[in-house]
């Protein structure tokens, strides 16, 4: 398995975290002509509470989001629209997703909770390979990219 996953909060292992996060991951790395075999991710399946701890300490932001997360190094290539540079073989970084803020977002955008949870993993995963939405040139590639992936998973585009 490539994905490590950590549950905080009990309903992320009665909805599936582990097999969607390794889903995910594997869907993300493929599409993008990777091994996931090669690589290790760590996520945290938390509640609002502790992400919006975790968003305080490492983004000053003191409230909840849906996903956040952190690359073991610096992938990114520096330059809008360019694509990251080239991961090698490793840890690729962590991932916390907030199982509150998660559901609430599914139900106010009529989407299945399933359907929300793999998006944002794919969007956690493409983080940790030095993928942003800084700009809006880059966030349209990253945005094109989570619609790829998730199509093969058989999810309509989130947007």
């Amino acid at each position: 398995m490539i994905v490590d996953v950590l549950i905080e909060d009990a309903r992320w292992a009665r909805a599936g975290l582990e097999p969607h996060a390794e889903t995910a991951a594997r869907a993300a790395l493929m599409h993008l002509g990777l091994d996931p075999a090669a690589f290790e991710i760590a996520v945290l399946g938390c509640d609002d509470a502790r992400i919006a701890v975790l968003n305080s300490d490492f983004r000053d932001k003191a409230q909840a989001t849906n996903v956040l997360s952190w690359p073991s190094e610096d992938r990114s290539s520096g330059a809008p629209g360019d694509a990251p540079v080239p991961s090698i073989p490793g840890e690729l970084g962590d991932i916390a997703i907030a199982y509150d803020t998660c559901a609430r977002e599914a139900g106010d955008q009529g989407k299945s909770f399933e359907a929300h949870i793999l998006h944002l993993l794919v969007h956690g995963v493409l983080h940790l390979l030095g993928y942003d939405h800084i700009d809006a040139r880059d966030a349209a590639r990253m945005e094109q990219l989570e619609v790829e992936i998730l199509a093969t998973l058989g999810v309509k585009d989130p947007y």
